[in-house]
């Protein structure tokens, strides 16, 4: 009896959860698809290593969408990554085969999430984060790389001597391509070795869209690598700069990173949020003691949809504070309705009173 109730107990539990482990088809693989979705290297499958995933997973998919490296460090987002698990709607594990850099084996469990849509989209608005608008464009790479042995144009035969440039743009995105690698084009590593950054516009003109990377990387005389790289958007030059590393890897990925902040620069936009930000009169009630209007006061300077909060007065009604909002009444209620210290009194995000739990 006791057994049949632990199983009843764990099919209920499992019946239940809002976080679903993916059920899949013997022989496939998991793996992410679309910006909603990110994989995370894990030491196990226990639940602090896949909450400690969910939160680096959750921060991809907002990179991703934000187009900001630093979205992060923006109020209210560390917040959101601390309950990170109700964001996702469905996980899997995957078990990756590899080689070191030494060339020994290496065996990694990776944890991949999706993200729900609507949990995020309506996340993103309550903190009036900016928007990187997609369909996004896939600028062309013209990368040349010299080991050593002469420079050489790395093209689509070859796609995976590019592989840590190419999946760092997948991380951050957007996509890059890359061209045939014809002879013709073989001949343009020079043209990239020298900076002629024109030539290497003119040949591709026959890929669209009119973007290209351009790299080229090398030993440096210290023994490390360095990357070389323009930034061309229709024959104007968005961004040059240079990444280095021990690790060839590491200088070559740094290569979308610098394609992908100057995307951003410029075509990312305001994110739509939930309410027009401006100061808003609001009221609140329940506050019947010092330790309530001390709680309500710190509740209004930590959470991050309040950027000022001004009290104006003090009523038998309640305490009345002017507020300054980002997203406006709507965010704001979104926002307390999560934390569970404030309730709306009303039904709806128009609400200007709230009660104090």
């Amino acid at each position: 009896m006791a057994r049949a109730y632990r199983y009843l107990t764990a099919f209920l539990l499992l019946a239940f959860s809002t976080t679903v482990l993916a059920q899949r088809v013997e022989g496939s693989r998991a793996r992410a698809s679309g910006i909603y979705s990110a994989e995370v290297v894990v030491t196990n499958q226990g639940d602090a290593q896949r909450n400690s995933g969910f939160a680096r997973g959750l921060l991809q998919v907002l990179t991703r969408i934000t187009g900001d490296r630093g979205v992060n460090q923006k109020p209210g987002v560390g917040d959101e990554l601390r309950r990170a698990r109700e964001y996702v709607d469905r996980y899997d594990y995957r078990q990756d085969e590899g080689i070191g850099p030494t060339g020994a084996p290496t065996y990694n469990t990776t944890l991949v999430i999706q993200y729900d849509k609507d949990k995020v989209d309506e996340a993103i608005a309550t903190l009036g984060l900016p928007l990187w608008p997609t369909p996004r464009p896939k600028p062309v790479l013209w990368l040349a790389i010299d080991d050593g042995s002469g420079a050489r144009l790395v093209g689509l035969g070859k796609s995976n001597a590019a592989r840590p440039v190419l999946d760092q743009a997948k991380q951050r995105g957007y996509a890059l391509g890359l061209p045939a690698g014809n002879a013709a084009e073989q001949a343009l590593a020079g043209a990239i070795w020298r900076g002629d950054t024109a030539a290497i516009a003119r040949a591709s003109s026959k890929y669209a869209p009119p973007m290209q990377l351009i790299g080229k990387l090398y030993r440096t005389p210290k023994g490390g690598w360095q990357a070389d790289w323009v930034f061309l958007d229709n024959g104007r030059q968005l961004a040059k700069s240079s990444t280095t590393n021990a690790d060839a890897r590491r200088a070559m990925a740094g290569g979308a990173d610098i394609a992908a902040d100057a995307l951003i620069r410029k075509y990312a936009k305001p994110g739509k949020s939930l309410g027009p930000p401006g100061r808003y009169t609001v009221t609140f009630t329940g506050v019947g003691s010092t330790d309530d209007f001390i709680r309500l006061a710190a509740y209004l300077d930590r959470a991050a949809v309040v950027k000022r909060a001004t009290p104006i007065r003090a009523t038998g009604e309640g305490l009345t504070y002017e507020l300054e909002l980002v997203s406006g009444i709507a965010g704001f209620s979104r926002a307390v309705a999560k934390d569970g210290i404030l309730e709306p009194v009303g039904d709806d995000d128009s609400a200007t009173t709230f009660r104090l739990r």
